[in-house]
């Protein structure tokens, strides 16, 4: 059993940027495929982000290359998502997610574990 917990939600102004946390319990960190994930008002889930297990390759949503970058730091259990030139259209809950398999995919199915989410409001 894998608990997520994300941190590091707020209100930014447009150009601004936020660095996300998502802290994982357990021992088994290392063996999950890491990523995140985003739900706006009234829309459906969107992938952000993934950071594979082993490999370290991570792969983004257009929406978010270039501007957005994941990574982990396996001594402490957590995978971030630092987000810089945030635009309105990224208000969103951000999800963490973990996957025992050596891709996740962007639709989320197979996606074994979910935090609760962490609130990303960017203002105009």
């Amino acid at each position: 059993q894998v608990q997520l917990v994300e941190s590091g939600g707020g209100l930014v102004q447009a150009g601004g940027s936020l660095r996300l946390s998502c802290a994982a319990s357990g021992r088994t960190f290392s063996m999950y495929s890491m990523g995140w994930f985003r739900q706006a008002p009234g829309k459906e889930r969107d992938f952000v982000a993934a950071n594979i297990r082993a490999s370290g390759s991570t792969y983004y949503a257009d929406s978010v290359k270039g501007r957005f970058t994941i990574s982990r730091d396996s001594a402490k259990n957590t995978v971030f998502l630092q987000m810089n030139s945030l635009k309105p259209e990224d208000t969103a809950v951000y999800y963490c997610a973990a996957d025992r398999s050596a891709r996740l995919d962007p639709s989320g199915d197979g996606v074994d574990y979910w935090g609760k989410g962490t609130l990303v409001t960017v203002s105009s």
